[in-house]
């Protein structure tokens, strides 16, 4: 079914011919964000199947100009809550079909009878933060973005950390270095499940599947196995911490993964030779930028960022919305979910 405006746009379904009208969408209004048909096209392919996902595009004379989309998060995951996403481009912004694609989509999470949805925008997005705010959502969350010049970073402050991690027992090898433990897969496995039960979450956390951390994280074409790196206890063998750096096909930036370190080996310099790893290899490489998210209150990770010269950009704020009370029923889907 489509839906027609005054501004004669229609709704529809997505289909998998939409990827590069997606992508060019994203990057007309995420413009430091690039993405590409390709990497959307991995994350629809490699979902978790529990998590429901659909997307609406908005069309005039042929032409996409707005995407509105639910999903479901496999680390946050309940079968009644989604994410819910409205992208305009921006020529188009201001004639409401930002509005349509919103109620649209809302529309179509209703044979899930769902229980809340959520959102994130920036802070200095004002007409997105007053989207939100107008239809009753409120602020659950907030998570600095923090970027590194990797030209302007001077490591002579840091000479010695990774000498004095080495001397506690901890090696650090990459993700290519492991390859030849047979247990490599499932020893990260088992760190990033440990590690993400730490992490701070607008919902509550649920822990991913072996399978999937397989086949969406491990196999994710930007993942970069020499950018992975392991903290491991020398004496034992225990996978203790991990950092990583991710590769955006949309741009020559990095994107920082997650950094952390199990509870046991915490307050011995891991995290910092981790991070400084990772800034050696941007370097080396010639890359410009460095990217990464930390939640407002998580003063840790915070400070060891600002010690290696990360500036903080606009923070980031996730939002939400009650629906419904709780009332135990599970839900079965009585439509076909599209796009």
């Amino acid at each position: 079914m489509s839906t027609r405006m005054r501004t004669r746009v229609t709704i529809r379904p997505a289909t998998d011919a939409d990827y590069p009208a997606l992508a060019a969408i994203e990057n007309a209004v995420f413009t430091d964000y690039p993405t590409t048909p390709d990497t959307i096209r991995f994350g629809d392919e490699h979902r978790d199947p529990k998590c429901r996902q659909a997307r609406f595009i908005a069309e005039r004379e042929g032409e996409a100009v707005g995407v509105g989309s639910y999903s479901q998060s496999a680390s946050m995951y309940h079968p009644r809550k989604f994410g819910l996403g409205v992208t305009v481009r921006p020529e188009w912004q201001g004639q409401r079909i930002g509005a349509a694609l919103y109620d649209h989509t809302l529309g179509a999470l209703d044979p899930f009878a769902p229980l809340s949805i959520r959102g994130q925008v920036r802070a200095d997005w004002a007409n997105s933060v007053h989207f939100l705010r107008v239809r009753g959502f409120g602020e659950t969350m907030r998570s600095w973005e923090s970027r590194l010049a990797v030209a302007d970073f001077d490591p002579a402050p840091f000479a010695g950390a990774e000498a004095r991690t080495a001397a506690s027992g901890i090696t650090i090898r990459t993700f290519a270095e492991l390859a030849s433990d047979p247990e490599r897969d499932h020893k990260l496995y088992e760190l990033d499940r440990d590690l993400s039960e730490d992490v701070p979450h607008p919902e509550p956390h649920t822990p991913i599947s072996r399978e999937f951390f397989v086949e969406r994280i491990l196999a994710d074409p930007d993942l970069i196995p020499e950018a992975y790196f392991v903290a491991i206890d020398a004496a034992t063998g225990e996978y203790a911490g991990m950092g990583q750096l991710w590769h955006s096909q949309g741009s020559d930036d990095l994107y920082n993964g997650l950094t952390g370190v199990r509870r046991a080996y915490r307050r011995r310099g891991i995290a910092l030779t981790l991070k400084l790893r990772g800034i050696a290899y941007a370097k080396a490489q010639g890359r410009p930028t460095i990217k990464t998210w930390n939640e407002s209150n998580n003063r840790a990770m915070l400070a060891i960022n600002e010690a290696l010269g990360f500036v903080k950009q606009p923070v980031w704020i996730d939002f939400a919305k009650t629906l419904r009370e709780d009332d135990g029923v599970p839900v079965e889907p009585t439509v076909e979910e599209e796009g």
